[in-house]
């Protein structure tokens, strides 16, 4: 079993330890979130209550979002999976890793489910309630500098993620990656389920849905007013433990 294996097994958010000193150390090292380890999965329980991120993310869109739409894709994931013993071992990462190689009848189910899947599990983990740690300041260490760097400043990233999340047509995600082969922070978007938290070269830093069903009972259409409160919740202690 590695490490990245072992940490996705412990409850709730066990993520990279320790800061390590380059760019060269990412990915592996970093756990992406899964309730359950292997089938059958899981949906986590959250770690806050879910009014705890109102105003900014309302409770009725949480416990929708949270208690339907994502453990809905884990049951439909687990249906799946039912009749394929083999693959009962597999993490959701190693499942989207193989999907390819996958039996053709389920092959769409794991990119659908078992992205949406990931990409929950880890949505909630990054969001923490205001006035918590981490949550709605700044990021911290090498991640702040690097930010910097490659945008000029955290209003700058912002503004530059917020722009990107803008750009996905209909439903998506958008995420804040450091890419190991580059040697730098970038951001990526992703139609429907899709999921970077599966790629092995490179490590997820921040994620942001922008289904509509994450925003639409508080801010109807307006996609740019529900990214510019995400930011409130950003639980930034977890991003930068991300950045190793």
């Amino acid at each position: 079993m590695n490490r990245r294996t072992f940490l996705a097994q412990t409850s709730t958010v066990a993520l990279a330890a320790s800061l390590a000193p380059s760019f060269s150390q990412l990915s592996a090292a970093t756990p992406t979130p899964a309730a359950g380890p292997t089938y059958p999965f899981a949906v986590a329980p959250l770690a806050y209550d879910a009014a705890a991120l109102e105003p900014h993310i309302d409770a009725a869109t949480m416990r929708l979002h949270h208690g339907k739409h994502h453990a809905a894709a884990v049951t439909a994931l687990n249906a799946a999976l039912k009749d394929q013993p083999a693959l009962h071992g597999l993490t959701v990462e190693q499942l989207l890793r193989q999907r390819e190689t996958l039996p053709a009848a389920i092959q769409s189910a794991v990119r659908n489910h078992g992205g949406s899947h990931v990409n929950h599990g880890f949505f909630w983990q990054i969001m923490r309630p205001v006035g918590t740690e981490g949550a709605g300041g700044k990021p911290g260490g090498k991640l702040a500098a690097a930010i910097d760097a490659e945008f000029g400043s955290l209003a700058k990233l912002q503004d530059a993620f917020n722009a990107n999340a803008l750009k996905v047509f209909g439903s998506g995600w958008a995420f804040l990656v450091a890419d190991q082969a580059a040697g730098k922070l970038r951001l990526t978007s992703t139609p429907n389920q899709d999921t970077e938290l599966a790629a092995t070269d490179r490590t997820v830093i921040l994620a942001c849905d922008v289904w509509e069903h994450a925003y639409y009972l508080n801010y109807q259409n307006r996609r740019a007013d529900y990214l510019k409160a995400w930011w409130n919740v950003v639980a930034w202690n977890v991003a930068t433990r991300r950045y190793v």
